[in-house]
């Protein structure tokens, strides 16, 4: 069952099972992330990633002026990079120069609360000016990549991780995938090999897990093959496009927008300009049955509405 999982898990992003390897053992997105890290990196090694209130997420190694909130923020050194405040979107050009000061041996893409495409290629060339492990947490948007309809981080990408229960639409789980094969040419011209498989295996199993829940392996075994059937593709391409519909009305009927649109699924509103906030337009919803969730925006201390469809 497990093989059959990790086969689907390949098919399902059109990955050459020469070049890349899965393990569908992690029990959830934030321990997929702890034993990817702990497998890659040495305590106190340095990891930049979105910065939460920018739309990140926790277990990329958040961590306030005054708490390590995570535990990936107490075994390693994390710097955040943010959002253009006047855009809303990254700001790569900040990122490139942060990373070129702080030197991280893992930058990581991925986040909670951000509605446009990485920009993968440049996150790539980032990445090799530092001599960084590139690395997509693609949790939030999985079931878009499946589908084709969101750029794919393994073209560029040196590991992946993802949850399995969000866009994917399977049971609580994860999956984390590495490359495999030749990396390059050392300097006396011999080959370079990926060394990814052996040490994030270990980490998850016997390191951070005891056995595996099969169950859980089965429905995603599942989930995976109903993400390669045209009905499913067809299924994301709405997700999107009803994202962006409900995007452009909500523009016009004067919401302020982060980044003044959508790519993907997530459609994040800036209500600081009504005089609301988010905690309160939450609870108001769920009387509507509506379901959202509150989410910060890129001036901390306040509160944006996060719509997830």
């Amino acid at each position: 069952m497990e093989n059959l999982c990790m086969e689907r898990a390949l098919e399902t992003f059109r990955l050459d099972p020469a070049k890349w390897g899965v393990n569908v053992q992690t029990l959830s997105g934030s321990p997929a992330n702890l034993a990817l890290y702990t497998a890659l990196l040495d305590v106190h090694d340095r990891i930049m990633a979105l910065d939460l209130p920018h739309g990140g997420h926790l277990s990329h190694g958040y961590q306030t002026d005054t708490k390590k909130v995570s535990m990936i923020s107490k075994f390693f050194t994390s710097m955040p990079y943010r959002l253009d405040e006047k855009t809303g979107l990254i700001d790569y050009d900040e990122l490139e120069k942060f990373a070129q000061r702080f030197r991280p041996k893992l930058l990581i893409c991925g986040y909670s609360a951000y509605p446009r495409h990485f920009d993968f290629a440049r996150l790539r060339a980032i990445a090799d000016s530092v001599g960084a492990i590139l690395h997509c947490d693609m949790a939030h948007v999985a079931g878009l990549v499946a589908a084709g309809v969101h750029p794919s981080p393994f073209e560029l990408c040196d590991v992946v991780t993802t949850t399995s229960h969000k866009t994917l639409r399977g049971p609580r789980g994860a999956m984390i995938f590495y490359r495999l094969g030749q990396k390059g040419v050392g300097k006396s011209g011999n080959p370079v090999m990926y060394d990814f498989k052996d040490k994030i295996n270990a980490t998850v199993f016997p390191g951070l897990q005891g056995g595996p829940h099969n169950h859980i392996i089965a429905g995603l075994a599942v989930a995976l093959r109903q993400a390669q059937t045209e009905e499913y593709k067809q299924y994301q391409q709405q997700v999107v496009k009803n994202s962006k519909a409900l995007a452009d009305e909500l523009i016009k009927l004067g919401y302020n927008l982060v980044s003044g649109g959508t790519d993907n699924h997530l459609v994040l509103l800036d209500l600081r300009s009504k005089g609301i906030n988010g905690n309160k337009t939450e609870k108001v919803c769920d009387h509507a049955a509506i379901s959202l969730n509150k989410n910060t925006v890129r001036s901390a201390g306040y509160l944006a509405r996060g719509f997830k469809r």
